[in-house]
């Protein structure tokens, strides 16, 4: 319904977050006219304090929706809002979702409902493939899709197996669809991007941030039922993931750990937070077949 709307905030620089408190302060945002929304605009950018607030100011009055449509199909990147029967519902249930999924790929999967994340360390190693290569027979059998964030390490494991395996996968990047990183993802991104598909919650000219990946995670768990953690130390970005999962009340299962493998140290003390320690794949699939 406001998708014209959503893509031209989100053009013009705006976060996902900061549209949301646009909308909490003035709730008629979208149905007054231009004149209007220029001057809620500026009240919200000044009042909140946002650096440089006239850039973002200016480019909303001067984008024209003609633009943004032309640089998208430019792009070669697709758009679902928010309020289209093709988002998927799962992800509505999260505090903040996103105004605008920006992907690229088979968008039906989207509508799978049996979703399951699976992230871990950037610096895994053989054990999370020997993990995965146990699972995945079972998960392909009861239509499962996988879930992660085409980060190198256990995320770039996760999917290439889903493609081996043909299990449907969904990456989700921190940045936009003309960027890639890291360069040791971008072949298997390609692959997915035809028969899987990559999404994104940032404009196509999105450059990398650090701070994106944190805002990445809570759609990783978020387009999933249940979050799997094949390897994690104790103080890891997986960890943000595991916070988002249990905040959107998503299940939480680890793969057993070796005291003595840092590598392994997250995956025990997630355990004793209340994590499901999976020693097989039924571990998990009990759970899906009961919902």
């Amino acid at each position: 319904m406001y998708q014209k709307q959503y893509l031209r905030l989100l053009y013009s620089g705006l976060t996902t977050q900061q549209i949301y408190k646009l909308i909490n302060q003035f709730p008629n945002f979208f149905t007054i006219n231009n004149s209007k929304q220029t001057s809620a605009l500026r009240g919200f950018l000044t009042t909140t304090k946002i650096n440089n607030y006239h850039k973002p100011l200016q480019k909303f009055i001067s984008l024209d929706d003609s633009d943004i449509a032309q640089h998208l199909y430019q792009s070669q990147v697709s758009t679902i809002s928010i309020d289209h029967t093709a988002y998927p519902q799962i992800l509505k249930e999260i505090t903040d979702p996103p105004f605008i999924l920006f992907y690229r790929g088979q968008r039906d999967l989207l509508h799978n409902i049996q979703t399951i994340a699976i992230v871990g360390s950037r610096k895994a190693s053989a054990y999370t493939t020997k993990v995965l290569q146990n699972l995945y027979p079972a998960f392909k059998n009861h239509g499962l899709t996988v879930v992660s964030g085409l980060a190198k390490g256990a995320d770039h494991i996760a999917h290439q197996l889903a493609l081996d395996y043909r299990i449907p996968t969904i990456a989700v990047l921190a940045f936009g669809h003309l960027v890639h990183y890291p360069k040791e993802t971008l072949c298997t991104r390609k692959t997915m991007e035809q028969i899987g598909v990559v999404i994104s919650e940032y404009p196509p000219f999105q450059p990398v941030r650090k701070y994106h990946f944190a805002q990445r995670n809570r759609l990783i768990s978020g387009l999933a039922k249940g979050l799997f953690i094949t390897e994690s130390t104790i103080k890891s970005g997986t960890q943000i993931t595991v916070d988002c999962a249990l905040d959107q009340n998503r299940d939480v299962y680890v793969a057993p750990g070796d005291m003595f493998n840092v590598l392994t140290q997250g995956n025990m003390y997630m355990a004793q937070q209340g994590a499901k320690v999976v020693l097989s794949a039924k571990d998990i699939l009990i759970d899906y077949m009961e919902n």
